[in-house]
């Protein structure tokens, strides 16, 4: 069963994020990716993560595939303009990539080649209007299409967001153009998802929560300071200061919370980021029971 098919019938999805090599150098990404196989429901592929030069994130669900393994495939508006935007859709469609996560893109000069010029013609709304008439068999300018490619689409959403009734707004542009799932910006106290699943209950589209692992309490301190949209409360960070194994520590918070979010039901599914610990997926779904 894929993704697609465990949201739309009700399941409880798991999906993890891996972010491409820096090199040509792919082992550490398939070995990670072969650790979740049969586990998740799909993996994420970023694109170009942060503004950083990588394997592109369409080479990345190729391997994913290779591997036996569903890839949700993450597109930003940063890089490309319309025509590439197109072109990078219809050889995901080509090859089999089902699923795709629609962004706009951190800006460059948060990335390793800041010298580079940011093209952002089109934001997340509209790489997803665009993959909906690729889906109806005609390019953005009515061109017809020989062969349709057919997608699930998604995009992102920060539930810690004030207003929140902003982020409502922007998911309903979202679920207009095409959406049908969204994976949030990580959460770590239950009462924002309590609030953010309060207010979105209206919307017709599928919510896996994001969660990240903390390693350390300077981890957690430094997102709370420079990461928006995310807040790590005291109470978790005083709970990685007073362990003596803080990663394991980090996991067990991320477990409970996990199971805390499946049993109250506020979401649809889980997104796992790891940060350059996807190692760790594993250990954190045994700790699930999933």
């Amino acid at each position: 069963m894929g993704l697609r098919e465990k949201l739309e019938s009700g399941g409880f999805a798991l999906t993890a994020e891996m972010a491409p090599p820096k090199g040509v150098n792919t082992s550490r990404f398939r070995e990670c990716a072969r650790g979740v196989k049969g586990r998740v429901d799909a993996v994420n592929v970023t694109d170009f993560q942060s503004a950083v030069v990588r394997i592109s994130s369409l080479g990345a669900a190729i391997m994913l595939l290779e591997e036996g393994i569903e890839p949700v495939m993450q597109l930003t508006g940063r890089d490309r303009n319309r025509i590439a935007i197109q072109g990078e859709l219809l050889a995901a469609g080509a090859l089999g990539i089902k699923n795709i996560l629609a962004l706009t893109g951190d800006h460059p000069v948060f990335g390793d080649n800041r010298q580079a010029k940011p093209v952002f013609e089109l934001d997340s709304v509209n790489i997803l209007q665009i993959a909906t008439l690729l889906m109806e068999g005609k390019d953005l300018a009515g061109n017809p299409l020989d062969g349709a490619p057919d997608f699930y689409l998604g995009a992102s959403v920060t539930p810690l967001f004030n207003p929140l009734e902003l982020q409502v707004l922007k998911m309903e542009k979202k679920i207009a153009a095409g959406a049908k799932f969204f994976q949030t910006q990580a959460v770590y106290d239950i009462e924002v998802l309590r609030r953010f699943r309060e207010k979105t209950a209206h919307l017709d589209a599928k919510v896996l929560v994001g969660v990240i692992p903390l390693k350390s309490p300077g981890m957690a301190n430094y997102m709370n300071k420079n990461v928006p949209g995310i807040f790590v409360p005291e109470g978790v960070i005083e709970r990685l200061r007073n362990s003596e194994n803080k990663v394991q520590e980090g996991l067990r918070i991320a477990a409970e919370f996990i199971m805390q979010a499946k049993e109250e039901k506020l979401c649809d599914g889980v997104h796992i980021m790891a940060i350059g610990a996807e190692e760790n997926v594993p250990i954190l779904l045994d700790m699930c029971g999933f």
